[in-house]
């Protein structure tokens, strides 16, 4: 059985025998986001059927396709519905497609995701720059054998997310009028929303929003030296902070919702970094 590290080789190989192109910049586009990567000058676009051992989004919302193009003149490659480890995946599946777009070539990966609001200021449709992570409710990717070629046995977790690349974002947002918050994301395992209870005990780990990815892709990122941007979408207060139930409707609605500030917001922040 191959190991997370040959598989992420046979995806290399099946890419490159499609096509040559090497991003700069790696972007994942969480629930409801993925209609940024129509609006780009796209080069190619590539199945996830296609690739060798990829693993196949089967949440709605979330299409399979790694996407190469151009933002701004910056070539970047796109994965457009990522897998979750809710979906049945093993972690080490999970980044698979984040470990693959970094072997292409790209420096900087842009993770996204849908979030619920556990900071009681944020309202549905803000956007939040992501400054730190807690991941201790989802097995590490990192777990098992490590291939010393794509990043060291222990990688420090210090600094997740790049503080450069935050004040950055901060001033491309500001320069098209798009308010954005920063606070610290929780990845939960999922797919069942959060209790009351635990968004309570969330609230005092001192998490400013939750959702069921990003974590893990940023620890693999971290892992393999890139710098990481995290921007999440405040879909909805997180249970118990409203008095309707929680639904994937809600937060794809929320989503297309704030798709335009989302489109020119990202587009914005991949010029500048």
């Amino acid at each position: 059985m191959m190991n997370a590290y040959d598989k992420v080789r046979e995806a290399v190989e099946s890419v490159r025998a499609i096509t040559s192109f090497e991003p700069e910049v790696a972007l994942v586009l969480g629930s409801g986001l993925g209609a940024f990567a129509d609006g780009i000058d796209v080069e190619c676009v590539i199945p996830s059927s296609k690739i060798a051992c990829y693993p196949g989004s089967t949440v709605s919302g979330h299409k399979g396709n790694l996407v190469f193009g151009r933002v701004g003149g910056k070539k970047v490659v796109i994965q457009q519905g990522r897998a979750h480890y809710y979906e049945g995946y093993a972690p080490e599946d999970v980044v698979l497609p984040v470990r693959l777009m970094c072997a292409l070539g790209a420096k900087t990966v842009v993770l996204t995701n849908a979030a619920g609001g556990i900071d009681p200021s944020f309202r549905s449709g803000d956007f939040m720059l992501i400054t730190g992570q807690i991941a201790q409710f989802v097995p590490s990717p990192l777990r098992g054998e490590n291939d010393e070629s794509f990043g060291e046995r222990f990688p420090d977790m210090s600094e997740i997310y790049s503080k450069a690349l935050i004040g950055k974002a901060e001033k491309a947002a500001d320069s098209i009028g798009v308010s954005v918050k920063k606070g610290v994301y929780l990845q939960a395992s999922g797919p069942n929303y959060e209790s009351p209870e635990e968004i309570r005990a969330f609230s005092i780990l001192g998490a400013s929003a939750v959702g069921m990815s990003t974590a893990v892709e940023a620890i693999a990122a971290k892992h393999m030296g890139r710098e990481i941007l995290g921007i999440s979408l405040i879909s909805n207060p997180a249970a118990g902070l409203q008095k309707t139930k929680l639904s994937h409707e809600e937060v794809k609605a929320a989503a297309d919702r704030a798709s335009d500030a989302f489109v020119r917001l990202v587009t914005e922040i991949v010029k500048v970094i």
